[in-house]
């Protein structure tokens, strides 16, 4: 199922978009689709990126106390 949108575009983009849709003959719909799909692949990415960091930094934390855990319990031996 389509969902129709109003989308307005700044001059210099949407004629650099139509040069480009005559070159490799394409539809406006496709093109913008195709855009799309990849602009949320990339902001999915991000995202899961700065997940991962932030949990890393918790994670982090938690493997130097263990870590020092291990030494004092090495050091009692």
């Amino acid at each position: 199922m389509s969902k129709a949108i109003s989308l307005r575009l700044d001059d210099n983009i949407f004629t650099e978009t139509q040069n480009i849709l005559k070159k490799i003959q394409v539809s406006r719909n496709s093109y913008v689709n195709d855009a799309i799909k990849y602009y949320n692949r990339a902001m999915k990415r991000k995202l899961l990126e700065e997940q991962y960091a932030w949990e890393s930094t918790m994670v982090s934390k938690h493997s130097l106390e263990i870590n020092k855990e291990f030494q004092e319990i090495d050091k009692k031996k």
